[in-house]
């Protein structure tokens, strides 16, 4: 299965934006190794509702199809970087 990183975020939401460009720095870096998911949580109340989102952004990394790791509001690019280099090794 490998890893996956969702980001669920929502047009409307300020801090999301502000998220925006350290996604994109997850995404050049690592894109070709780990699949990224941005949900948007307007269009997906299922996986809101499985994945018990009550603030945004949050960010989820999967490994193997378990939850590893869960962040809150926005997270520097360095933050992400240092906890997928580790699900890699």
């Amino acid at each position: 299965m490998g890893i996956v990183f969702y980001d669920f975020t929502a047009t409307w939401c300020g801090p999301c934006r502000i998220q925006a460009p350290e996604i994109e720095k997850i995404r050049e870096k690592f894109g070709d190794k780990i699949e990224i998911k941005e949900i948007d949580v307007d269009e997906n109340s299922e996986l809101v509702s499985k994945y018990g989102i009550t603030l945004i952004p949050t960010l989820i990394l999967e490994k193997d199809g378990k939850i590893v790791k869960r962040f809150h509001g926005v997270t520097s690019a360095s933050v992400l970087e240092k906890e997928i280099e580790s699900l890699l090794r």
